[in-house]
């Protein structure tokens, strides 16, 4: 029995939307088409994963597949611009750091919009984007580097921990309209965060420091993004 069109056509549209879902499922990410322009939504959620694999039952961004996917946007014909939604914890601060400057890096226009929070090394995630948005009831929290684990005394390792934190503090400041010193003292307060230092801020403190571009939510980003993309098509 031959299928009717309908029906063959239903199953085309399933068929597509299934394909929608499993590549939102195992990128953390989605493409929006219009008329106008196609955009690519990448999501930064849980915390960013690095060399060593995260416990189970947590979110997790995995930085090995966040680069290559990168690498594809930007040199994708069909791509005209990224929004990148974070709502992260922080995590591994040399993957955050490589994910950061990956996205700096693009030619494509970039904009970030921060929900939730945006913590630790999602605050250079955050900044990297051409244009950064944050809605207001989010906060980011700005610390000096942590580790974990074993640390040698020595003050070879001190010199690492001060290397590090200089290059996020430059990534943060060259990216931002946040000027060094105040993003220092940010690091370095002690009034905010029980039993460490740091800063914990909401969304406009964020605008106000110039950490962050302006407030606004989804509709806001996604505007500046279109502006962004026509204004770069002429």
């Amino acid at each position: 029995m031959e299928e009717n069109g309908t029906g063959a056509e239903n199953k085309k549209q399933d068929g597509t939307a299934n394909e929608e879902l499993e590549y939102i499922f195992k990128s953390g990410s989605v493409i929006s088409k219009n008329d106008e322009c196609t955009v690519h939504c990448l999501t930064i959620i849980g915390q960013i994963e690095g060399h060593y694999l995260l416990g189970e039952g947590q979110k997790a961004t995995k930085y090995e597949h966040i680069i290559p996917l990168l690498v594809s946007i930007e040199e994708s014909d069909e791509i005209d611009g990224m929004l990148i939604v974070l709502n992260t914890m922080g995590g591994d601060v040399e993957a955050g750091l490589a994910i950061a400057e990956m996205i700096a890096s693009m030619t494509k226009p970039t904009v970030s919009l921060v929900l939730g929070g945006g913590h630790s090394i999602g605050v250079p995630l955050a900044v990297s984007a051409s244009k950064s948005f944050i809605v207001p009831s989010a906060t980011m929290t700005v610390h000096p580097v942590r580790m974990s684990g074993t640390l040698i005394g020595v003050p070879q390792t001190y010199y690492y921990f001060e290397r590090m934190q200089d290059r996020i503090v430059k990534f943060i400041v060259g990216h931002s309209g946040v000027s060094e010193e105040d993003l220092r003292a940010m690091l370095m307060r002690t009034d905010q965060i029980a039993t460490d230092v740091g800063s914990i801020i909401d969304g406009d403190e964020a605008v106000r420091c110039g950490l962050i571009d302006r407030t606004g939510g989804l509709s806001d980003a996604l505007a500046c993004l279109r502006g962004m993309i026509k204004e770069k098509k002429g």
